[in-house]
């Protein structure tokens, strides 16, 4: 890495670390902010002449009108912090389309209070930063507005007539108090609502029965990728060279963060975890979930995934090798249920568009804001509230990856012997 390179990487971190607390001012907002600041010096200077000058005579009119203008200046600022506290429900930008004021009315009406109750019902007493005393459901309808639509502080500040900083501080402040209520909302059914949560693994009917020997599914086990800004000290030197150059070189294993998640029949997450891109272990934090506490799974029970996770006996995954017709069977059965897993997490990302990028290089900031995300998706889906995306597949690990996969022999036992199960029943 030669001087550039170093003076550069220097840069970003330097960069990284203001922008935890700061986020630079626009050209318009520094203008403000000088502006104000004159007119403060400007005002103090003329209260104290009028503090230290004596009487005036009557002939002379300088100090009335000194302290008319100061007067003037006083009652200018109140009007501008009003201005400041009701800009957010009464001063819509100039640059929204009648799709967003109509989307952000939605959201005032209905998701913004249910939302707000949350979180003033919620045990935690952290205080939401900012300087700007924006009420608790104006601050979600901005948080809501960052994650939702792919727009940049600046542009929410003209929104809200707030400054990008402060804007930057209410957001991440919303979302280590949402965080709060992860336990509560993406929560593991326990024994009592297990059962409205278990669906069948096959789609007959008579197949389906828990007597039948074949057991009944809890969720869907699976990840996807969050693109994220390359942490400090990481930015590779690739991006000096030509795009096309680029493109043939593996992406940094830290410019995404590893989303696990397990959701119900209904696309609702029983389960999150969040992990860097390096981290290659998939389904060992639910492998060890499950060890340490195998009463998490009801009698008859298991979890399903693609291949890629190791095949335990409470997560049943295909068969890779030596493809028969039982083998056919068996995979085409666990085939029927990844696009619920597919299905959830288009809806995370086309409700939450922020996520298709995230434009930060804090890896504990980025983790709060995907963990909203999360946590969001169960609040909207328990109102009702469903957004359809386009659904992709999620990403399978090449076969070398799958040779080195291990396979618990219970494990294997058990999808043996539902195969057979499922093989005769049908009568192939």
């Amino acid at each position: 890495m030669d001087v550039s390179e170093c003076v550069l990487s220097a840069g970003r971190a330097v960069l990284d670390l203001v922008e935890r607390e700061w986020q630079p001012l626009s050209p318009a907002e520094l203008e403000q902010r000088l502006d104000q600041a004159v007119e403060e010096m400007l005002e103090a200077d003329l209260i104290t002449q009028l503090k230290t000058q004596p009487a005036p005579p009557p002939a002379a009119p300088a100090a009335p009108a000194a302290a008319i203008y100061v007067q003037l200046l006083q009652d200018q600022a109140n009007v501008q912090q009003q201005q400041v506290l009701h800009s957010a429900a009464s001063s819509p930008a100039d640059e929204e389309t009648p799709e967003t004021r109509e989307q952000l009315e939605t959201v005032n009406t209905a998701v913004v209070k249910h939302i707000t109750d949350l979180l003033q019902s919620s045990k935690s007493r952290a205080r939401m930063a900012g300087r700007a005393r924006l009420s608790l459901s104006h601050t979600v309808l901005l948080s809501l507005t960052l994650l939702s639509e792919r727009v940049s502080y600046r542009c929410v500040s003209r929104r809200f007539r707030l400054e990008k900083g402060n804007i930057h501080r209410i957001f991440f402040s919303f979302c280590e108090r949402v965080n709060t209520l992860e336990e509560k909302l993406i929560r593991w059914p326990d024994g009592r609502d297990a059962p409205e949560v278990l669906f069948p693994l096959s789609k007959d009917t008579e197949l389906g029965k828990e007597e039948q020997g074949i057991p009944q599914v809890l969720g869907v086990l699976g990840f996807t990728r969050i693109p994220i800004r390359l942490p400090i000290g990481k930015h590779d030197a690739e991006r000096a060279e030509p795009e096309v150059k680029r493109m043939k070189k593996e992406a940094h294993p830290d410019s995404w963060l590893n989303l696990e998640l397990v959701c119900d029949c209904k696309g609702r997450f029983l389960y999150c975890s969040i992990s860097k891109g390096s981290d290659v272990d998939r389904g060992g934090a639910v492998r060890n979930k499950l060890t340490q506490h195998p009463e998490l799974m009801p009698p008859n029970s298991c979890l399903v995934a693609r291949t890629g996770y190791r095949l335990t006996a409470q997560i049943l995954t295909p068969y890779t090798k030596s493809h028969g017709a039982r083998e056919e069977l068996f995979n085409k059965t666990l085939e029927a249920h990844f696009h619920l897993l597919d299905q959830a997490v288009s809806t995370l990302t086309a409700r939450f568009q922020r996520l298709k990028y995230l434009d930060i290089g804090n890896y504990d900031r980025a983790k709060a804001v995907v963990t909203t995300a999360c946590v969001l998706h169960n609040v909207f889906l328990d109102m009702g509230e469903v957004v359809q995306g386009d659904v992709e597949k999620e990403e399978v690990m090449s076969q070398e990856e799958e040779d080195e996969e291990e396979e618990e022999e219970e494990g294997v036992r058990r999808r043996d012997e539902i195969a057979d199960f499922l093989f005769k029943k049908r009568g192939l």
